[in-house]
């Protein structure tokens, strides 16, 4: 096992020494079989427990639970799909845009409530999300979105001007923004911890250090699953695998990872604070196409991250570190907040996000029989969506139809990555008309 507490300050500041679990071993059995112990795979096994207490759940992780994306992300709790409204709207119609919105709203909310209710020690912050523009271009393509949200009747967002920005932030940095109240800011390893907890109390088995090397459909009813060790059979297989679905050569069209980077602060004085004011302490993007996006600590560090992706060629999960973009965010921090020069970063890290080639998540199935189940492509912003997915496809094992299993993107037409050579140019050729977009309209 890798040292997890070095992927990121999160796993690093988890306040118990994490004792992994058993591996599987031998030959097993059970009615659902979980591949991931991110926030989709402990939503799902969660939830198929608490709408049918009497079945059999086991998840396998690689490393342990909180490892990969849930344990390294900025700890967003957002309403976004996708990219933006705009795209979301073009691709597919005004009116899924809109129920994308819905279930993105309703999936901030629950996990809010399932917080509160279940007393999770996550630092978690009802602090709200804040959109900013910082050019004449970023200000148009904010205006567009909030006319869209507009449209829609949409209530709590607040149109935010250069002037109430200024007030909030001490600088002029800002031109337009909006403000949605119901996001929040947590620490997303703590999350995922308590995720674990609560899914072993209500009886799921969790295998950590299990990495699955091979799976087979033995019938029409029935799955085996293969780690190093041991191997499962189940009626039901979830591949709530995100960015790390690449490994498996059934679901590598359908998605490739992105690495994104993040950089942190010390923890800022009282008098650094104030210099800066952000009093209300919401999470922040701007709106480029390689966004910033950036939030306060519970102790008062910055956390800035984003800035630019890397990009791995073929099942390459090893792009973690970018010293370019490191400096980058660096920069960019001080750029907003000259007021911080001579600040001191401690932490920097990276991770894979999940991204399809239309931009747009999706819930799908491997054959015919609908037992298979995948959901990928948050695009890294997966903190709400993942638990209010794991929520869904739990309901649909248990034959339980509802607003969320009904929704667009549940087993919708994929568009797929083509072969790696060709991804690897075409991820390129994006990623670079992104930077130069930035560079000449966004910056």
């Amino acid at each position: 096992m890798e040292d997890y507490r070095s992927k990121s300050f999160w796993l690093e500041s988890l306040p118990q020494t994490i004792t992994p679990n058993p591996g599987l071993s031998g030959s097993k059995k059970t009615n659902v079989v979980v591949i991931g112990g991110g926030y989709t795979g402990l939503s799902t096994g969660y939830h198929l427990k608490q709408l049918q207490p009497g079945l059999e759940v086991s998840v396998l992780e690689s490393d342990i639970c909180g490892y990969g994306a849930s344990g390294r992300n900025g700890g967003f709790s957002m309403t976004l799909f996708g990219l933006t409204k705009g795209i979301t709207k073009f691709r597919f119609n005004d009116k899924k845009a809109h129920s994308a919105q819905a279930y993105m709203e309703d999936a901030v909310d629950y996990l809010h409530d399932f917080i509160e209710l279940n007393q999770i020690d996550c630092d978690y912050e009802k602090s709200g999300y804040l959109l900013v523009g910082t050019s004449p271009a970023q200000v148009k393509r904010i205006e567009h979105d909030f006319k869209i949200m507009e449209d829609w009747g949409l209530k709590g967002v607040e149109h935010w001007d250069r002037n109430r920005l200024k007030d909030e932030f001490n600088t002029s940095f800002y031109k337009i923004g909006w403000f949605e109240k119901r996001c929040g800011i947590l620490n997303p390893a703590r999350l995922a911890r308590e995720m674990k907890r609560l899914a072993q109390e209500k009886g799921v088995v969790i295998y950590e250090n299990s990495p699955v090397t091979d799976f087979k459909k033995l019938s029409s009813s029935k799955f085996l699953v293969k780690t190093g060790k041991g191997e499962i059979t189940a009626d039901y297989l979830v591949f709530a695998t995100n960015a790390y679905s690449i490994l498996f050569p059934q679901l590598k069209s359908i998605q490739r990872p992105v690495f994104t980077h993040i950089v942190m602060t010390e923890p800022l004085s009282d008098y650094q604070l104030d210099a800066i004011g952000w009093k209300n302490r919401a999470g922040i993007e701007d709106a480029r196409d390689l966004i910033h996006y950036y939030r306060l600590t519970k102790d008062n560090r910055i956390v800035m991250g984003g800035g630019d992706v890397s990009l791995g060629y073929g099942s390459q999960l090893n792009r973690d570190l970018n010293e370019k973009t490191f400096s980058h965010l660096q920069n960019h921090v001080l750029e907003i907040f000259p007021q911080l020069k001579g600040i001191r970063f401690t932490h920097k890290w990276g991770g894979p996000v999940s991204v399809t080639l239309d931009m747009t998540p999706v819930i799908g199935y491997l054959g015919e029989n609908k037992k298979a189940i995948f959901s990928m492509g948050c695009l890294g912003h997966g903190v709400s969506m993942t638990f209010t997915n794991g929520r869904a496809i739990a309901e649909m094992i248990c034959k339980k139809e509802t607003q969320r299993t009904q929704m667009f993107f549940m087993g919708r037409k994929i568009i797929p990555w083509p072969p790696d050579l060709i991804s690897y140019g075409a991820a390129h050729a994006i990623r670079g008309f992104m930077k130069m977009e930035d560079a000449i309209l966004y910056k």
